[in-house]
């Protein structure tokens, strides 16, 4: 079978339009550069409330931030779980952005329908097909994070087993893929934003942080993401790198951030 036949929902010959994921008042898609900013855990009250201040005053559109954290290590810090997941709602209530965190498993979707305004499935859920069957039977949107070594065609493919099941809120992420290079954490693909934008309609983002893993790339590969036509950037802020409890090294601060989205403003505006 073709693989294009697989993704028949996603494929640009079934919608050639390209589609604009709606979230409240905000959207990603529609020739809007969307700004998804935030550390990578939510590790207290008092960090993320500050976080979600400085992002929002330097115009970002989303709040990201991680209560559930899969790691490769099971003694690294697996998150605050509930207890931040209720932080990152607070936070997200007091700045008006609406807020962007990781699901794990689909005994938690109850929950994430309720709480959170668009639902990441990680790279490493990219092929857990039966959450994703369940994810496609609520109406919010989901963020799709390339696998580790997924191809394109992969990616369209989970991302049609969430529209087969009735949710067509879906947003692509490209993230960097595993090669044999190790100085970076991963290889950025932006060729992969080009080939989804001819073969989907769905809309495409770009996360540098988790590509590159670190901090001093992460500008020039967000200018580079908007410069090859991808809808959104995702990037990982902290106020204090150094110490975080997951990925300091690819987060950049506040005053980095905002130089970033002075630089982009008129891409946003």
């Amino acid at each position: 079978m073709n693989t294009q036949q697989s993704y028949r929902l996603s494929n640009r010959m079934s919608h050639m339009d390209n589609s604009v994921i709606r979230v409240g008042d905000k959207a990603i898609g529609g020739g809007r550069l969307a700004v998804i900013a935030g550390p990578c855990s939510v590790e207290s009250k008092e960090q993320i409330l500050e976080l979600a201040k400085n992002v929002k005053e330097c115009g970002a559109d989303f709040l990201r931030g991680g209560a559930f954290k899969p790691r490769s290590s099971p003694y690294s810090f697996q998150g605050m779980k509930l207890e931040g997941l209720e932080l990152l709602k607070q936070a997200g209530k007091e700045t008006g952005l609406p807020i962007v965190t990781e699901i794990m498993s689909a005994d938690m979707i109850g929950r994430f329908v309720e709480d959170v305004d668009v639902i990441q499935v990680g790279a490493r859920n990219m092929q857990n097909f039966e959450l994703l069957k369940e994810l496609g039977k609520t109406t919010k949107p989901i963020l799709l994070k390339r696998g580790l070594s997924a191809t394109v065609d992969e990616l369209l493919m989970s991302a049609e087993y969430i529209m087969s099941e009735g949710n067509s809120n879906v947003i692509l992420c490209e993230r960097g893929i595993r090669t044999f290079e190790t100085y970076t954490r991963n290889t950025l693909d932006l060729s992969a934003v080009l080939a989804i934008k001819k073969l989907s309609h769905l809309p495409v983002i770009v996360d540098p942080s988790h590509a590159a893993g670190l901090w001093w790339m992460v500008e020039p590969l967000a200018k580079a993401a908007v410069a090859v036509g991808a809808d959104g950037i995702m990037i990982e802020v902290h106020n204090d790198p150094a110490n975080a409890k997951c990925d300091g090294q690819q987060s950049i601060k506040p005053e980095r951030f905002k130089s970033l989205m002075d630089v982009l403003r008129k891409d946003i505006s």
